[in-house]
Formats: structure tokens, sequence, C-alpha cells
């Protein structure tokens, strides 16, 4: 029998933590290190006394000047702070600032880098294309359900930065909070639209809806005739998979009764998760992937791509793979949006390019994921690799989106660029 590494016992809060434990949901609530002065407290317990400040150890920082660049990272941040016990577990502590998960989750103000002058918080346009409050209807067939504007863990990237989690130094939020009245106006709006077919329930995290939440919007959309695919997106199964194997949680079991039902009317239900880096993936989401397999519900990923985390064809290959082999279909790789504070995570589009043209071909077709770009300005998903223009010199791309309507939309250019550092990297080459 395979050993099952008890990982979280290197944290020392938590050594004594039995497996039955940590797999518990409420424990893992419990003990999530939401806010500043928690995570300050968890660092002093974790971080040793001396970090590397560059990969190859030539040069350390104690571990007072780390948690300090952490710390200023956050309060520049537009993201609040909410860490599971799982994703903390998951990062080397005796390397922090080059930990991949790490990465993710604590911005160092070291590393931050100036926005791009194009940005925008609501990068996307969502708030433009929504007919009510909490409904992003940009294609004609399908459609986003804000259900709610909270996460199990919040990424620093986050392209919903401008309405997901509490508000930061930098960002008031426009809330989405969960509340039958709010979600009837949606139901409403969606059961008058009979070209509309595919709905994407997220937020926020699908897995901070409850058990009856869950039931009430997946059956008021099933009921509808026009509704054929329902799709709930959440990170939970990367950040807190325990829950799938915590049979004194409901929130498998419902939604495996949910996807059942929606079989059983020629429909389909299914879950979108979110992994970014194979060091993600442990016993834990495999035992919970498997699970969820042989229940038959079908989960795709989405993944971002992020400068210094998965941006090289190695780690990507084994992203990819990784999710194979735990039977989660690779649905995307997205270009990282450009959204306020996050230019360190993106890289060039040639990195996309680059990495897509690699992979092709040595990973079965039915399991290489699609390389997009979601256009900055409300134009949605296009396939990196269609670009109307591309100018390495001046980093800038253009896109025409014709499936998307209104506003003008079919006639716009939309436009992406590459970080500015990148050009005075590719200046200098």
């Amino acid at each position: 029998m395979r050993k099952r590494h008890e990982f979280w016992r290197k944290i020392p809060i938590w050594e004594d933590v039995s497996v039955n434990k940590f797999l518990s949901y409420q424990w893992s609530i419990f003990n999530t290190v939401q806010g500043t002065v928690k995570l300050k407290k968890f660092l002093n317990a974790v971080v040793p006394n001396e970090v590397s400040f560059d990969k190859k150890g030539t040069r350390m920082q104690s571990r007072d000047e780390y948690i300090s660049d952490v710390l200023d990272g956050i309060a520049a941040a537009t993201m609040s702070v909410r860490l599971t016990p799982y994703i903390l577990s998951r990062i080397n502590w005796n390397n922090p600032r080059h930990d991949p998960i790490a990465r993710q989750f604590l911005t160092m103000k070291s590393a931050m880098e100036p926005d791009h002058p194009s940005l925008k918080l609501d990068s996307l346009h969502e708030e433009d294309d929504s007919p009510v409050s909490g409904l992003v209807h940009r294609y004609s067939d399908k459609a986003l359900f804000l259900a709610t504007s909270v996460c199990p863990t919040y990424c620093m990237f986050c392209t919903r930065s401008y309405a997901v989690g509490a508000n930061t130094e930098t960002v008031t939020k426009a809330s989405q909070r969960p509340g039958r009245v709010r979600w009837q106006q949606v139901f409403d709006y969606v059961r008058g639209q009979p070209g509309l077919h595919d709905i994407v329930v997220s937020g926020g995290d699908s897995y901070y809806l409850t058990t009856q939440n869950l039931c009430d919007i997946a059956n008021s959309l099933l009921e509808m005739p026009n509704i054929r695919r329902i799709r709930f997106a959440s990170k939970g199964l990367c950040v807190a998979p325990g829950r799938i194997l915590d049979d004194e949680d409901g929130w498998f079991e419902t939604l495996v009764s949910l996807s059942n039902k929606a079989k059983k009317m020629g429909k389909s239900i299914a879950w979108h998760t979110h992994f970014n880096h194979p060091d993600e993936i442990s016993w834990i989401s495999e035992d919970a992937s498997q699970r969820l397999f042989e229940e038959g519900v079908m989960v795709r990923n989405q993944a971002v791509l992020l400068r210094g985390v998965n941006d090289d064809l190695e780690t990507m290959s084994r992203l990819i793979r990784g999710l194979a082999d735990n039977n989660i279909t690779p649905y995307y790789v997205y270009q990282a949006d450009m959204v306020k504070g996050a230019e360190h995570f993106r890289t060039p589009l040639q990195t996309n390019l680059d990495l897509e043209a690699k992979l092709r071909g040595s990973i079965a077709g039915f399991m290489m994921p699609q390389f997009v770009v979601d256009l900055p300005g409300g134009g949605g998903k296009r396939l990196a690799c269609s670009y109307e223009s591309y100018d390495r010199k001046t980093g800038k791309s253009t896109y025409r989106a014709p499936a998307v309507t209104g506003h003008d939309k079919e006639n716009k250019v939309y436009e992406y660029h590459d970080p500015i550092s990148s050009l005075a990297i590719d200046s200098s080459a």
C-alpha cells in the first residue's frame, strides 16, 4: 500500500493533527489563516531564521525582513488574505521566496511591478456586460452567474479583484453576496433568454455555497427548458480537497446527487477547478479526484499562466499530466489578466504561444488544454494563437471576437499588452 505522507505535520502548530482531523472541512475552516494578524503569527512559526533572497542562495535575508516584505506586499495588493491549512502545508517553508505556491498567495512587495498603463480594475468589463446584478451575459448561449463573492483561498492575481473578498487598503469591493432576492432576478432573466443554454456558477467560489444553496441554484436552473449545462466553478479541489473525503460534510454528496439528476434529464453538471502547479496535487487531492471520477462527476481544470510559477515547459507538462492522471480534464490555460497589483505575474504572450507549440503532440489531444487570452474590454476567450497582429517590440497583440455581441463588440479590436518589464528584456537581448 502506498505510503501517505502526512505533510501538514511539518507545520509546528499542526504536528499532532491526525489524518481524520486534517481531512475535516470544519477543522479546515476553523484553522484557515485569515487577515494579516493571523498571517504574521503563522509566518513567525514556520519561516526559518534566514531565507534565501536569490535562487542560488548567495544572498540571504532575515525572517523579519521576509515577513515585512510579505505584509507590505499584501497591503499594496487588491486581495485580502485567506489561506487554508491544506495549501499552507503544500508550501516549502525552507525556501518561501521561491516556492511556486507561496508566490501565488503571498505577494512580496519587492516582487511587485508598476501596473501597466492600459489595465483596469475590472479588466474584462464584466460589470458592463451584466444585465442584472451578478450575471455576466457576454456570449449568446452562455452566461456567468456570480453567486457569491467569497473563496476558501484568495489568489493575488484574481481577475475579479473588483468584487471578491473583503475590502483591502487599495480596493473597496463591489460584493456579490448570496441572497435569494438577487438570485431570483438572475433566474428570471435566464428563464427569459431562450438562446441561453450554459451557466457557469462562480463568484467567488462555489465551495462557499451551502448544500441548500447548491440545490436551490441547480434545481432552479435545471427546471428551465433552455438550460442544458451547468458548471460549478471552485478552486476547492486544489486548496481544500479533504472536503470531498469528509463523510460528515454533505457538499460532495449533494454535488453527486445533482449531477445524477441532471444526467437523467439529459443535461449535465460539471465542476471546473483551478490547479496552477503540480505541487498543489497530493494524495488527498488524488483520492478526492478518484472519488469524484467513480461517481461520474465531470471535472475540468482552468489554469492561469503565471510568471515564476508555471511558465516553463517542464512545470506545465507535469501539471497537465498530473491532472490527466487524476481524470481531471485540462481545459484552459489562461494568459494572466491585466489586473491591478498583478503585473509581476504576467508573461509575454509569446511565452503562451511557445508553451502551446512545444506541448502539442507530446500529450494526447483530448488532454491538451486550450491556451487562451480572456480579452481585456469584454471580448471573451480567444485562442492565444488567433491574434490578428502581435508586435513583440511594443508588446501589443490585437484580436477580434465575432462571437460576442452588444456595445458594438462585433466590430471592436481588442488589445492585450505584454508586461513592460518583458519589453526591456527583449530589447536588451
